[in-house]
């Protein structure tokens, strides 16, 4: 292409292939050229190491003799292999009958060289197959194939390569943030390993064949869509195509966007009716436009709809099928693209209100998806990695693995009830790694992590004794059953701590399963007290000691003091009293007179969606008090809540409860809070505070101090409190 080959955005190409005509163009062009265009095309003196065939035989390769193409160079350029002799003697020695380098001079080159650009402008290196030397094979053949044999080559049942393409208007800074809104939301919703996610840049919308290559075209724009633009949406919908419309200005089937005064982004209340009509009910912040029916029109509808929860009950999102093909549009005038956390969220009361609706944004958004054919399933489990032994004192190396040395079986393993870990110095690619077979890889002067950087851990750490031995995973099914085979063997300052990026089967209490992505700070932390002591005849109060740990972790870094991370009796971390962002599981042996207790703890740090994190607080923070604090990352807040969790576990062993309960009064959810005992029809009571074993107190009518104790049944814990016998 002589260097003419451009690519948006700085892409680099990675795959150049063959295009085989079925008529020859350049067949058509023999003759067309003048010999002067053949003698500005003469060869330098030099012999050149290629060969091209003559225009009729690169015209029918495939066809009359595949093997062609893999012909070994005869001569040089100017020679004109395969020729007749004949023609040649006419032509003058120096002369050549093809021309499959001249695109600078030939202007239907030129033209069939732009047509071949155009029609593989949109096309991937993973869209395209790669294709045997069986040239005889069309492009029409891998159209035909059925839908399982195109799987593998990215190819839908609907004939369609599977991209998503997301038109935000005119080339601009707010469009280009607003495309980047848009990909996060769609890249959270669908599998990005099943779907290609593009911008539709406006020229190209305009110029480009792009309909044949969309399976969803996005319109996120508020501005009007030009009428070329309008005239390609409808033909792609009349030909089948899927439409999501976000706050767009496009309309078909009858509707129109209307407004009752200038457009105005508020946050309202939205009743949204899925397929199988289940109402949900969520803030949503709305463009300040709605749809109503173009006069004399008569809609046709689908089942997806939403409404303001208003008196006139404003239509915001409708489902439109379009043509007798499958042509589908659903049209919102919601930002169901935009994060709580997006700049046009103003105010506190506003973003509490979307971040409470945030996972049923989600919802909603993977209901309209599924009803545009596009797979919102869950995305498969990533496979489990090899642990990592790390410490946070390298001068601890030696002692450590001493003590390996005279711990492990023959064949370096320790097992437990749980799984078996087995430490080697390194780990090939090709192990096999199972939940209850785990390699422990001990030479960590190669470790490097993107998620976890071990500096920045033991710069915040400050502990004598907890989270000094590291076992440290990408990716594990769960970190409580990692300690399990060590927790009785090893010595208390060895400080066993494991530290997952994600883990597949995070638990939670009871039976209940915790969900555990990237940006969640995953840890379970091995802390063995003696029965005896003022905390182990409270064990209760563990999981209150680790909860007032995370926070304080935060509220306790200068400039973080207000963030409102608070506790939610017994074992949850939440924003205000609003939301859950965190939680706390302990089980504890008792050996002789010792308790072992592994504590597990995750809270979300910077993974924002679908519900909330700790990041998004701070940035609403910087947002209401013009402060510029930093994002927290997982690794530091693991290392500063472990070390604020030895520092309480201290203090309640020199003070008793007595000593930890100012601050854990300071941070919890539940002052004058009012709750019911046995049902919902059972008598109100408030809560005081906790008892000397770490349950709830709370006053009763009449006066009454009791300690209430959950049910055992509930998923919240202040749901039906009973009373406990009285013996």
């Amino acid at each position: 292409m002589e260097d003419r080959l451009q690519m948006d955005n700085g892409l680099i190409p990675q795959k150049i292939v063959s295009v085989h005509f079925q008529d020859s163009a350049l067949k058509d062009l023999k003759g067309q050229t003048s010999d002067k265009h053949a003698q500005a095309m003469q060869p330098h003196p030099e012999p050149p190491t290629e060969t091209m065939p003559e225009p009729d035989a690169a015209a029918h390769a495939g066809k009359d003799d595949p093997q062609l193409l893999r012909e070994e160079p005869k001569q040089g350029l100017g020679s004109g292999s395969g020729a007749d002799p004949g023609e040649e003697s006419d032509r003058g020695a120096g002369s050549t009958e093809h021309h499959g380098l001249h695109l600078f001079s030939c202007h239907e080159c030129l033209e069939l060289e732009t047509s071949t650009i155009e029609s593989i402008k949109f096309a991937s290196a993973e869209n395209i197959p790669d294709l045997p030397y069986d040239h005889s094979s069309s492009s029409e053949s891998v159209a035909d194939e059925p839908s399982a044999d195109r799987e593998g080559r990215r190819v839908t049942t609907t004939g369609k390569v599977p991209n998503i393409l997301v038109y935000v208007g005119p080339d601009s800074k707010e469009a280009q943030g607003r495309c980047q809104h848009v990909q996060a939301m769609l890249a959270d919703c669908v599998d990005t390993e099943r779907y290609t996610i593009y911008h539709l840049w406006e020229d190209s919308a305009l110029s480009d064949p792009w309909l044949d290559n969309c399976l969803l075209l996005v319109l996120a724009t508020p501005e009007p869509v030009p009428s070329t633009l309008d005239q390609k949406v409808i033909a792609y919908l009349t030909q089948g195509g899927k439409v999501l419309g976000l706050s767009s200005s496009f309309t078909c089937g009858g509707l129109q966007v209307a407004s009752k005064g200038p457009p105005q982004k508020t946050v309202q209340n939205l009743l949204f009716c899925g397929t199988e009509r289940n109402e949900v009910r969520l803030s949503v912040l709305s463009s300040g436009c709605f749809y109503e029916e173009s006069p004399g029109d008569t809609l046709g509808l689908g089942k997806l709809q939403g409404h303001l929860d208003n008196v006139d009950k404003d239509r915001m999102i409708v489902q439109v099928p379009f043509g007798p093909l499958g042509g589908e549009a659903v049209l919102c005038q919601v930002h169901l693209e935009l994060p709580p956390s997006s700049v046009v969220i103003q105010t506190h009361e506003d973003f509490n209100l979307l971040k409470s609706s945030n996972s049923r944004r989600y919802d909603v958004l993977k209901e309209i998806l599924t009803a545009l054919g596009i797979s919102c399933d869950t995305r498969q489990l990533p496979p489990l990695t090899p642990l990592h032994l790390l410490l946070a004192a390298e001068e601890s190396q030696g002692a450590l693995m001493q003590w390996l040395e005279t711990h492990v079986g023959p064949e370096g393993v320790i097992t437990s009830s749980k799984c078996s870990l087995k430490f080697v110095s390194s780990c090939p690619p090709d192990t096999e790694i199972t939940p209850s077979s785990l390699p422990v890889v001990t030479d960590s002067e190669h470790f490097s992590s993107e998620h976890f950087d071990l500096e920045i851990y033991r710069h915040n750490l400050q502990t004598q004794h907890l989270g000094k031995t590291i076992l440290f995973a990408e990716v594990t099914s769960t970190t409580m059953t990692l300690l399990e085979g060590l927790m009785f063997k090893t010595p208390q300052e060895m400080g066993l701590i494991a530290i997952a990026v994600q883990q597949t089967q995070g638990q939670g209490r009871g039976r209940n399963a915790w969900l555990s992505p990237v940006g969640c700070a995953i840890s379970t932390l091995l802390v063995s007290i003696p029965l005896k002591s003022q905390l182990g005849q409270r064990i209760p109060f563990v999981q209150h000691l680790m909860s007032v740990a995370v926070v304080e972790a935060v509220r306790s870094l200068p400039g973080y003091e207000d963030i409102n991370l608070r506790v939610k009796w017994p074992n949850d971390i939440y924003y205000s009293d609003l939301m859950k962002l965190g939680g706390v599981l302990v089980n504890s042996t008792l050996m002789g007179e010792t308790f072992f207790i592994l504590i597990g703890c995750g809270v979300n740090v910077t993974n924002s969606n679908p519900t909330i994190c700790i990041n998004d607080l701070i940035m609403d923070h910087n947002k209401q008090h013009g402060t510029d604090l930093k994002p927290l990352r997982t690794d530091l807040l693991v290392a500063r809540a472990v070390t604020q969790m030895e520092k309480l576990i201290n203090t309640f062993q020199d003070r008793g409860p007595n000593g930890v309960l100012p601050l854990y009064y300071k941070y919890w959810v539940h002052s004058g809070q009012q709750v019911r005992l046995g049902s919902e029809e059972g008598p109100v009571v408030s809560i005081v505070g906790l008892d000397d074993s770490g349950f709830l107190q709370v006053h009763r009518a009449g006066g009454e101090v009791v300690t209430v104790h959950p049910d055992g049944n509930s998923f919240d814990m202040l749901k039906n409190l009973i009373l406990p016998k009285q013996h």
